[in-house]
């Protein structure tokens, strides 16, 4: 098993004689000077990188740094840099240490004669199958720089698309939460000041008071219970959910019927689904192994079944837009649009086309529905905190009649 290079931090002289320092990953402070020396720097002073004695050391490696690197192997490798100088120069200029790490030990591997793809796999939470078999294809094609800018093409599309989802999430999700804290706090340290003065009044409050006041003092006696309660059923479900199959296929299947939200994620993998088809279909990549890659990155259950099921038909000798139609999960647009291109033969023109359209809907909807929650979360919140208020002060207008 090969050894793990190490980070070095250096100090030198650039072409122009200019100090520079900075940090590089080699397997020794000879081939750090080696390195070095074929950049043009003339290393001072070369030493390992001293741990942090607290800290994380360095940041996570995020799906969006890997869509970046993509998009620079692409440039540089169709710019006519050699594979090995293209690792090592985005290696060398990276802030982010763990990323730099990874990309040494892939270096490494290359520079000692393994085949990229085969040296990807070694990092499976960060190139999946998919990732890898393309560039495996453009390995073996001789075309590597085509497929890396294939590959940046589909990981941008994929973090934008992701980017979109999550947008349509966060909003109304952030805005519950402090709904919820500045209710909370109303109900557990603004209204028993309130109880306090009308236990001095002396006559029935009205029923309505009478309720806030009941929630409040049920929020002072449980709160902590019902907190815990809330905290130790979700921890329970996130971890049946990662375990349970059966359970993320229940979710999935019920996510897909919210209003609005729902529909925003069928088209999201229909955009994802026809997106990495075309991606792997381009590439040289089988039908079959493309549609198990595409079922792979569908992203719900529910669609990740039915490409399962077309690619078992496919395999049958069916044509892929009668399997997608049987399985009634695909709107009749795309199959429509799936037909003409295999009669055309050109079926992964057909599905970038599909993707970009279903993209540019999902983008639509999701500012749609940002439009749309604004105005309604601003009426609920009036509504609760407007409640809460009135229901303190229904006591001091009727101080007429209390009197």
């Amino acid at each position: 098993m090969a050894t793990a290079p190490t980070t070095f931090t250096y100090q030198g002289l650039n072409k122009r004689g200019q100090a520079v320092k900075g940090e590089i990953s080699a397997m020794s402070v000879l081939e750090a000077k080696n390195q070095l020396r074929r950049q043009g720097i003339a290393a001072k002073k070369v030493k390992k990188l001293a741990k942090p004695l607290f800290g994380r050391g360095g940041e996570k490696i995020k799906p969006s740094d890997i869509a970046v690197l993509s998009r620079q192997m692409a440039t540089m490798l169709s710019a006519g840099v050699t594979l090995i100088q293209t690792i090592d120069m985005i290696a060398t200029g990276h802030s982010n240490v763990n990323m730099r790490k990874m990309l040494g030990e892939i270096g490494s591997e290359v520079k000692a004669g393994n085949p990229l793809s085969d040296t990807l796999r070694k990092h499976p939470d960060h190139f999946d199958d998919l990732y890898c078999d393309l560039v495996e294809t453009g390995e073996q094609s001789g075309a590597l720089e085509t497929i890396y800018d294939r590959i940046a093409l589909y990981k941008e599309k994929a973090e934008a698309l992701k980017s979109k989802i999550k947008k349509a999430m966060f909003y109304p999700i952030a805005v519950i939460v402090v709904a919820f804290i500045v209710t909370t706090i109303l109900l557990i340290f603004v209204v028993p000041q309130f109880e306090e003065i009308f236990s001095s009044f002396g006559a029935e409050l009205p029923a309505f008071t009478q309720f806030v006041l009941a929630i409040s003092r049920f929020m002072q006696d449980y709160g902590l219970l019902v907190g815990a309660g809330l905290f130790v059923a979700g921890t329970l479900f996130a971890k049946a959910h990662k375990k349970s199959l059966k359970l993320r296929d229940s979710v999935d299947a019920k996510i897909l019927k919210i209003p609005v939200i729902g529909e925003i994620l069928k088209k999201a993998s229909v955009a994802r689904f026809t997106r990495t088809l075309s991606t792997t279909f381009a590439a040289g990549v089988p039908l079959i192994g493309a549609l198990d890659s595409a079922a792979g990155a569908a992203g719900n259950a529910i669609f990740r079944n039915a490409i399962l099921f077309v690619k078992k038909e496919v395999s049958g000798g069916v044509q892929m837009n009668a399997a997608m139609r049987s399985t009634g999960t695909f709107p009749e647009m795309v199959v429509q649009m799936i037909a003409i291109g295999e009669e055309a033969g050109a079926v992964d023109e057909m599905l970038s086309k599909i993707a970009t359209i279903y993209e540019a809907e999902v983008d639509d909807m999701v500012d749609g529905l940002t439009s749309l929650l604004e105005p309604m979360i601003m009426a609920v919140l009036g509504v609760v905190i407007g409640g809460l208020i009135v229901a303190m002060y229904l006591p001091i207008f009727e101080m007429g009649n209390v009197i």
